[in-house]
């Protein structure tokens, strides 16, 4: 066959995908769980207090016990981490949870409803597969990011990868195949195989094989070898993985090239899969001093082309759906809380030369990114506003009316008291995504949301042999 002779022609420098190599999973024991459904969960960086509650009370075993850990009364410093360390210890103990007997890569669909392009809801499914990918730095290899990270954050999954010693949730990549080939290689593998299923409350029906057959495994690593990785989601988790790797190597006074450590557990998903979704991630802001429509144009100037909505706050799903129309990175919807009024604006030539003064070093796709015009054009330059708290970062219209009226509080939420500013904002593209990340640059943070989110819980990866 041509695609076994071209991979054969293939020198070891020329195969610059990272090493993807099967693992034994550490999984759930189904013969003491009832369902999977009631024990796993998304992942901890979506799961406000209320659905937090939810999760503990399903299942005493349910995954949240691990990967977001509640404090209690009378906590000592850092006795979260501890106590999900200990849960993962007796759940192995009484064989709640039990590592495979053979390595495999896990085939993994996601099947859900979104909406088409002609507006009508539709069942598709997203195809992956889980397994484990050699660590190198962003920036010195061929694995490659595309977002802002926050300190925070990686202190904190630092500290639970310390208490756990293991992946607890996939890092989430992509790869470029045309063809679909490596995905199909799997599938033709997984007939035999028995398959695991779970259902998450929006719906999302998450099936696993383990698929232990090795010519497919290795078929699969030699169709991946020429293919860089760009990762979509777990920014966080891999940098913190990186890490542990360090620590680990300088806490042993080194470690062997196949120490568990030196992989991390990762989903991958072909580009061109036709279940890969990008849903937009909206902006609530608090601290800035609130402003009217008529104030908030004057301040972006010449540089936008702006109109104001009729129908006060309840007009955003109007202005969502002129956005999703005219499918432009550089119309958003802004809104002006001290008079209730939606503001859209449109970048125009003026603005698109504002942002090569103000980022001339970045390329013009990461300019012309709706994300990068609101923070750099929108909030920093015209509006004077960079040292407000992090945003909170929402995904459905419905979300950002909830948090203006002062209805809900998203997971990520910082700060207290009513939001002074919104946007609504285009997601960036997977053709983006591949661009920026060749480009060695980083999106702002929470430029991409890709839906749906993987699970915690499915499988883990132990990391200490």
């Amino acid at each position: 066959m041509q695609l076994d002779l071209d991979l054969k022609r293939c020198s070891a420098s020329e195969l610059v995908m990272p090493e993807v190599t099967p693992f034994a999973a550490l999984r759930y024991n189904l013969d003491h769980i009832r369902s999977l459904s009631e024990v796993v969960a998304p992942p901890y960086d979506v799961i406000d207090v209320d659905y937090l509650d939810v999760l503990y009370k399903r299942h005493p075993s349910n995954v949240i016990r691990v990967i977001l850990n509640r404090e209690e009364p009378g906590d000592e410093i850092d006795e979260t981490y501890s106590r999900a360390s200990g849960f993962v210890r007796q759940w192995i103990r009484e064989g709640v949870l039990k590592q495979d007997d053979e390595p495999g890569f896990y085939l993994y669909h996601q099947t859900f409803e979104t909406d088409g392009k002609d507006g009508e809801v539709g069942t598709v499914t997203r195809r992956g597969f889980m397994g484990r990918v050699r660590l190198e730095p962003f920036g010195k290899g061929n694995i490659h990011p595309h977002e802002e990270t926050h300190p925070k954050a990686k202190v904190d999954r630092l500290k639970l990868l310390k208490a756990t010693e293991q992946n607890n949730s996939p890092i989430f990549g992509l790869y470029p195949d045309d063809d679909n080939a490596v995905i199909e290689c799997l599938e033709a593998a997984k007939d035999d195989v028995t398959p695991i299923e779970a259902t998450d409350d929006a719906g999302v029906v998450h099936t696993v094989w383990p698929i232990t057959d090795s010519g497919a495994s290795a078929t699969a690593s030699q169709l991946l070898a020429d293919k860089p990785m760009f990762v979509a989601d777990g920014h966080h988790r891999y940098e913190t993985a990186c890490d542990y790797r360090d620590f680990v190597a300088e806490q042993a006074g080194g470690i062997a090239p196949d120490h568990p450590v030196n992989f991390v557990m990762t989903m991958l998903v072909g580009m061109n899969d036709p279940g890969l979704v990008v849903l937009p991630t909206h902006r609530l802001i608090r601290g800035t001093r609130p402003l009217r429509s008529e104030e908030l144009i004057e301040r972006l100037g010449d540089q936008f082309d702006c109109e104001t909505l009729s129908g006060g706050m309840s007009a955003a799903p109007d202005a969502w759906t002129r956005i999703q129309l005219a499918n432009r990175q550089g119309l958003m919807a802004l809104y002006g809380a001290e008079d209730e009024t939606w503001v859209m604006a449109n970048a125009n030539e003026k603005a698109m030369a504002r942002m090569s003064e103000l980022a001339g070093d970045q390329s013009e796709t990461w300019r012309s990114l709706g994300v990068s015009l609101l923070h750099k054009l929108v909030l920093e330059d015209s509006l004077g506003e960079s040292n407000h708290p992090k945003p909170t970062y929402v995904h459905e219209v419905r979300d950002v009316l909830a948090g203006l009226k002062g209805e809900s509080q998203a997971a990520e939420s910082e700060g207290d008291g009513q939001y002074t500013f919104a946007a609504l904002v285009m997601p960036a593209s997977v053709a983006d995504v591949e661009k920026i990340s060749l480009n060695h640059e980083r999106m702002p943070a929470k430029s991409t949301y890709f839906y749906p989110k993987l699970l915690s819980g499915l499988v883990f990866h132990r990391l200490m042999p």
